[in-house]
């Protein structure tokens, strides 16, 4: 495999991002005015960091913070593939207000080098879909969700978290608005702002209460109304598009996902006599 690097922008949150694959190229001594989270992949790399070495195996996560120098290049044979996600000072500066509702404080990150299950699946996950600019709600809740909880675990000054207070009626109206505008794109600060809740706020709390993040539950609600199309009758891509869905690919892997079926295994199992619904 030849070198490779992709980079990104998604402007819904304006965040970079890569992906790259190296096999002999190694990044000079550099910096930069922003965070660095990046994943390895696959392979092993290594990079030199305030005057010490680090080697970072598969699934290891690096943590870098803006303005110190660091090295970067292949420890393996066969070089190494990582993702890499690049947070402004201003995303971090947002979490850290979301998470205690202390303005302009600048996290620190005081872990180099992170080994956890759990962290490593929100950077795959985010870096994911900020790369496919996947639906606005689950965006922006995973970017929202990963940068607290990279803050909570790694900040040099762990934030304590506002406690969650009887959100009930807020939840109720979040998951109407939901129900009511699942055919549209959704972002996370349009949701918050109905019910009068800081993003990262609501996440807590409506995960909290319902068990799902609100992107889930978006998704759930989509999924549930295609059933109804789909027991009537309607062509799949014309129901993937009614239900809010870009490409009938992605009704199929949610659908898949929630119902344990594809559409279509679905529709040949339904029986529709008169054009009605079972």
């Amino acid at each position: 495999m030849n070198e490779k690097r992709k980079f990104w922008h998604n402007s819904q949150l304006d965040v970079s991002l890569l992906r790259a694959y190296h096999r002999e190229y190694a990044y000079p001594r550099h910096g930069h005015d922003h965070y660095v989270i990046c994943l390895i992949e696959q392979g092993v790399q290594s990079f030199t960091h305030q005057g010490t070495k680090y080697v970072t195996p598969p699934s290891g996560l690096i943590l870098i913070n803006p303005g110190i120098v660091h090295t970067g290049e292949p420890a393996s044979d066969g070089g190494f593939q990582m993702r890499s996600i690049y947070p402004t000072v201003g995303h971090m500066q947002t979490a850290v207000h979301q998470l205690t509702g202390q303005h302009n404080a600048i996290p620190y990150f005081r872990d180099v080098r992170i080994d956890d299950p759990a962290t490593t699946h929100s950077v795959w996950a985010l870096h994911e879909a900020l790369s496919q600019n996947g639906e606005p709600l689950e965006t922006e809740s995973r970017f929202m969700a990963t940068l607290a909880q990279l803050i909570k675990r790694y900040g040099e000054v762990r934030p304590v978290e506002r406690p969650l207070g009887q959100e009930h009626t807020a939840v109720q109206q979040a998951k109407t608005y939901l129900e009511d505008n699942f055919d549209r794109p959704i972002s996370l600060s349009e949701l918050a702002d109905h019910v009068a809740l800081s993003p990262y706020y609501l996440l807590r709390v409506f995960h909290a209460e319902v068990g799902l993040p609100p992107h889930a539950y978006l998704q759930d609600v989509r999924v549930r109304r295609a059933q109804r199309l789909i027991e009537l009758g309607q062509p799949l891509a014309d129901v993937a598009l009614a239900v809010g869905f870009s490409h009938q690919s992605h009704l199929t892997r949610r659908f898949k996902r929630i119902v344990g079926l594809t559409p279509g295994h679905y529709a040949g199992q339904i029986q529709t006599p008169h054009g009605s619904p079972p």
